[in-house]
């Protein structure tokens, strides 16, 4: 984040802000409690686009009746490892936490869960899910749908979601953790960019002429973002959309589309206990063999870094978490009016 516009705060500081907001809004002292810690959680891990940045929309939607404080996911479906839950319209990463949480628990009986969400929202920062899973031995798999912000790789139309796509893998200090949309860049990052009136580093999109642009607002307003990868993010987009929908009995991006607001999402959780596949000492030695190969790497420019992912993640923590979470100063005075 930079550094023009912006303030740190204490983590005890901003939670309590938050949870003290949601419980004017109808949230128990208990949902409340978790809603708060992961929003303030995702700005502690430098994800800003999807943290308190979304906030006031988070309650600009509860107050339009679209996020149900009191939702709490029923239980549809349950065959061995598998279960189908409906959202019920409650707050999405709430919803998310809870569908993590049973896939974990299947997979400590079962050495595998897999769950499905429908009916649900924004679920915020889906490498939440992921950390959650990895934190408890576990490798962590899901997905979303979203409403239709690209266009299908040859298209001319928003027809398809940027739907992210999130894996992580236990690892000390931080665990390995992909997180990512289908699309070349996420709308909360251009949302991010477009406040500050910066540019994306390439082509992120469509402009309204159907013209690729690096100009994060253009593609704001066209909702046409550019698939990562072409046509490979396209093909990925189109399977998780089935995927999810087919598993969770939901809508899919097309449907979603139809909607006044982007609500009634469709999801899918899965943990892999990996206790059951592996021992300790056999996955870390496999896990530091990749990462070290990875890290190893000559860097294109002299004196940078090569990454692996979740390693910047983890160093954006530590800082935070030193000097103190930044937060957007406009928006942080949004969220003290609400």
């Amino acid at each position: 984040m930079s550094n023009a516009g912006t303030e740190r705060h204490e983590y005890q500081e901003i939670k309590v802000t938050l949870e003290r907001i949601l419980l004017r809004y109808g949230f128990s002292d208990s949902r409340a409690e978790l809603c708060s810690r992961l929003f303030t959680e995702t700005n502690l891990d430098g994800i800003y686009s999807h943290g308190l940045n979304r906030f006031p929309l988070f309650i600009e939607f509860i107050k339009k009746g679209i996020i149900l404080p009191a939702g709490e996911p029923s239980l549809i479906l349950a065959e061995n490892n598998f279960e189908r839950w409906d959202g019920n319209r409650g707050p999405g990463n709430l919803n998310a936490w809870f569908c993590m949480d049973r896939a974990i628990k299947l997979a400590g009986e079962n050495g595998s869960g897999i769950v499905s969400l429908r009916n649900t929202n924004h679920w915020l920062r889906g490498g939440t899910y992921g950390l959650q899973a990895a934190r408890q031995n576990c490798i962590g798999i899901c997905m979303t749908n979203t409403k239709p912000n690209m266009p299908p790789w040859g298209g001319r139309e928003a027809r398809i979601g940027n739907n992210p796509f999130i894996i992580s893998v236990p690892y000390e200090p931080y665990p390995v953790l992909l997180d990512m949309a289908m699309s070349q860049f996420s709308y909360g990052k251009m949302e991010i960019l477009s406040q500050q009136g910066e540019k994306l580093p390439h082509n992120g999109g469509f402009n309204s002429r159907f013209e690729l642009t690096d100009d994060p607002g253009q593609i704001l307003r066209s909702e046409l973002a550019l698939p990562m990868g072409y046509w490979k993010g396209s093909g990925l987009a189109v399977l998780m959309d089935i995927l999810v929908a087919v598993l969770s009995e939901g809508l899919t991006t097309a449907e979603i589309g139809k909607l006044e607001e982007e609500t009634a999402l469709s999801q899918l959780f899965i943990a892999l206990d990996l206790d059951r596949f592996s021992t300790q000492q056999t996955a870390g030695r496999i896990i530091r063999t990749v990462l070290d190969s990875v890290t190893g790497c000559q860097p294109v420019q002299p004196g940078q870094e090569v990454f692996y992912p979740g390693k910047q993640t983890w160093l954006r923590r530590m800082e935070n978490e030193r000097s103190g979470i930044p937060v957007a100063s406009d928006t942080w005075q949004r969220i003290l009016k609400l």
